[in-house]
């Protein structure tokens, strides 16, 4: 741990860095407006500072603020430093949560990738556990001009070559997609941040992992940046602006894909005609915006290329199925599907429950939810009379063969596999269309709809349809 106290530059200068910091707090946090912030607080001088400028703002403004820590257990010093972080918030009279976390996946994604990816998701989950809408990160100029470079040399396209914005929403890192990270010092240096840090004689944490140059991120910082700064000084700032425009043209190339993606769409899947009539890297880039809305991973220029081949190439009547880390590619009937990746139920799997008049019943086996909707007043449509459902033994199972379904008094009763037909379900999502049983009788088949055998035609009745969701959802 260390403790600057020493009197880095002319009191005059500390204050006019010192006022440019509390201006670049003020400035972000007003354009987010109010709301309970929270702070990533590893420790480190970064966070330090952020935290000291924080629980100022908190208290001049009357906002609510919230330290959160992650405790790794990859250090032999992780206990203490949380202890430090603990008594830091205790002296500034900010409240403080930790949470440990194991890291999964190190032989896929490494110590490096496995850390951060661990260290969001429980800020996420803190975010959420204790109210608070916003996120700070203490994310500087070094550390932006950091992430240009370092995605530069990974081949990265565009939106890598951006870096970070001053805020955005991340689901895939959080876990939600309300919770927005606040990035307010990204137009401060780390120089004016050690500065401030030893006029104020800040304590904090040096973890030794930062030294370790086989870490990319660290290997730039002590090995390659300070070469850079001996003969392009100011470099930080020219690649922060040149970030600045990559996030400018990915905007426009953003806007691109949600004209294509309303043009090419249709309800949850995409149509080859209008995918066939587009430019090759405009397809590229709706694939890219398409698989960002739903969560996923992008895959590299090498998987796309070989994606759009086989789309493009198929028998209109083809099935086709290309596999991606997090899900699947299928094309049916002239349609382009994107399906997560999910682990089908098992043959028994059978759940037994009592409707108590909720909205929605998780189906987690199933990755959806039964929706139970009242129909009441002069609303003609069917439905099952409400105390007749609540007072019924319902089971959710998949199919068994030989199950029928009759969607009206005046239609006749068909098999699931001729619904399933004719409402044109593919074959790979019909395994994940449960069936709602009430004792023998199969009342409602997901993707189908409900018996009629039961419907009520008065009195307050319910109607009940499916919504799938994502494995990770709450659908």
């Amino acid at each position: 741990m260390s403790d600057h106290s020493s009197n880095t530059g002319s009191p005059q200068a500390f204050e006019k860095s010192a006022q440019a910091l509390r201006q670049a707090l003020d400035t972000a946090l007003a354009a987010i407006g109010p709301g309970k912030l929270a702070l990533a607080y590893s420790g480190g001088l970064d966070s330090s500072v952020l935290l000291e400028l924080a629980a100022a703002h908190a208290r001049i403004h009357g906002l609510a603020l919230v330290a959160l820590h992650v405790h790794h257990g990859l250090s032999p010093h992780a206990d203490a430093w949380q202890a430090h972080c603990e008594a830091r918030c205790r002296q500034l009279g900010v409240d403080f949560h930790a949470e440990r976390v194991r890291l999964e996946n190190l032989a896929d994604s490494g110590v490096e990738e496995a850390a951060r990816l661990a260290r969001y998701a429980a800020l996420g989950r803190m975010c959420r556990a204790h109210g608070a809408s916003v996120l700070l990160t203490a994310h500087h100029l070094d550390d932006q001009a950091e992430t240009v470079l370092l995605q530069l040399l990974r081949g990265s396209g565009l939106a890598g070559m951006s870096g970070m914005e001053a805020s955005n929403t991340a689901p895939a890192l959080l876990g939600d997609d309300r919770t927005l990270i606040a990035r307010p010092l990204l137009a401060v240096t780390r120089a004016q941040l050690e500065a401030y840090a030893a006029q104020r004689g800040i304590a904090h944490i040096d973890d030794e992992s930062n030294a370790d140059t086989r870490y990319a991120r660290n290997a730039l910082r002590h090995l390659v940046m300070p070469a850079l700064g001996q003969s392009f000084p100011g470099y930080q700032q020219r690649l922060a602006r040149a970030a600045g425009h990559a996030q400018g043209a990915q905007e426009l190339l953003r806007e691109v894909a949600q004209q294509d993606l309303r043009h090419c769409g249709q309800d949850d899947h995409l149509l080859m005609p209008a995918l066939r009539a587009l430019s090759e890297q405009r397809f590229f880039n709706l694939m890219r915006h398409w698989f960002a809305a739903r969560g996923m991973r992008m895959p590299s220029a090498a998987w796309m290329h070989e994606m759009r081949e086989q789309l493009m190439q198929a028998d209109v009547e083809a099935q086709l199925c290309v596999s991606h880390p997090d899900g699947e590619v299928h094309r049916y009937r002239e349609r382009v599907f994107l399906s997560p990746r999910r682990t089908p139920p098992e043959e028994d799997d059978v759940t037994r429950l009592k409707w108590s008049g909720e909205a929605q019943l998780r189906v987690a086996s199933y990755y959806g939810a039964l929706h139970f909707e009242r129909i009441v007043g002069d609303d003609a449509r069917p439905g099952f009379d409400a105390a007749w459902l609540a007072a019924q033994t319902l089971t959710i199972q998949g199919r068994n063969g030989g199950e029928r379904v009759k969607l009206a008094a005046n239609r006749p009763a068909r098999s699931l596999k001729q619904h399933f037909q004719s409402a044109d379900v593919p074959a790979w999502e019909r395994p994940y269309l449960p069936l709602l049983f009430a004792g023998e009788a199969l009342i409602f088949a997901a993707g189908i709809g409900m018996d009629c055998a039961h419907f009520s035609v008065a009195g307050e009745r319910i109607a009940i349809r499916w919504q799938a969701g994502h494995p990770d959802s709450d659908a």
